[in-house]
């Protein structure tokens, strides 16, 4: 269950644990079910990840959450509105969007979807919130972040988590998040996807192919 190249993190011997134990104790509905709780870290190994997008948790509605920030089941319609307002900048910036909500195209070529939580009761948005998944997440962006990463801050939430980035030739992208609540104040038009894509490119890397599934 562990992806093994990641299995390094202290987080998997000192924080796991007592997370598990919390998890098998908790008689509620946890979404995403326990074999795509670390999809995200087992489809994006650390030497094969390039961008780094932060999720706050899954999608509390079941059906939905497959452990990828952001992602949705490829049959889930209609999207998730943060996921579709994701879409319609892509469509703005590139001018093309995935047939389905399904970002595993995306986790193949390097681009890691991490929430910072990565369980959910269902119907219970940030409900696992205390159960300390954040380690996790801070330990993932210090181990990205010994070699030049693009990293997608998308809302206050994720940019608190900056300070665990090492000080590096990274591409730094932050503004408000995609939910409806603020997408209007700086997500929209904020052109991240031909932005990485231009950083990678001056970099000698292949681009992103935004509309793979």
């Amino acid at each position: 269950m562990i992806p093994e190249a990641w299995a390094h993190l202290p987080f998997f011997d000192t924080n796991w644990p007592a997370i598990q134990a919390a998890l098998a104790a908790d008689r509620r509905d946890i979404l995403p079910p326990a074999p795509h709780r670390f999809a995200a870290l087992a489809a994006c190994p650390p030497d094969q990840t390039r961008v780094v997008i932060l999720g706050q948790d899954p999608y509390p509605t079941p059906g939905h959450a497959h452990g990828l920030a952001f992602s949705v089941a490829p049959d889930v319609t209609p999207l998730p509105r943060s996921l579709g307002n994701i879409f319609k900048e892509l469509q703005d910036d590139l001018g093309a969007v995935p047939k389905t909500g399904d970002l595993r195209g995306w986790a193949r070529q390097g681009v890691l979807l991490l929430n910072t939580v990565l369980t959910v009761p269902a119907g219970e948005a940030n409900g696992h919130k205390a159960l300390g998944w954040q380690a996790l997440a801070h330990q993932v962006l210090a181990a990205t972040s010994k070699r030049p990463t693009a990293y997608v801050l998308w809302g206050k939430q994720a940019q608190s988590l900056a300070k665990h980035i090492h000080p590096g030739n990274h591409l730094m992208i932050e503004t408000a998040h995609p939910s409806p609540l603020s997408a209007r104040r700086g997500f929209f038009g904020s052109r991240p996807f031909s932005r990485i894509n231009n950083w990678l490119a001056a970099r000698g890397q292949p681009q992103i192919d935004w509309t793979a599934q």
